[in-house]
């Protein structure tokens, strides 16, 4: 029998989100310098850019055979 996909491990439900909300957008707006509480409107805010993070690999250690 299989698990139901709703049921699935909360970790795998983590994924970069490509939507911010109007909060998250004035935050990274005010981290870039591009907003200012007050001076400007919260509506008609520009589009901002999402990245996705991407896992590292680990670094393999070099294995040194003395044959």
């Amino acid at each position: 029998m299989s698990i139901h996909k709703t049921l699935a491990a909360a970790s795998a439900l983590i994924r970069s989100r490509n939507v911010l909300s109007r909060v998250e957008r004035i935050a990274e707006l005010a981290r870039q310098g591009k907003y200012e509480d007050g001076d400007s409107s919260p509506f008609g805010l520009p589009k901002v850019r999402v990245l996705k993070v991407k896992k590292r690999g680990k670094k393999k250690k070099k294995e040194e055979d003395d044959k």
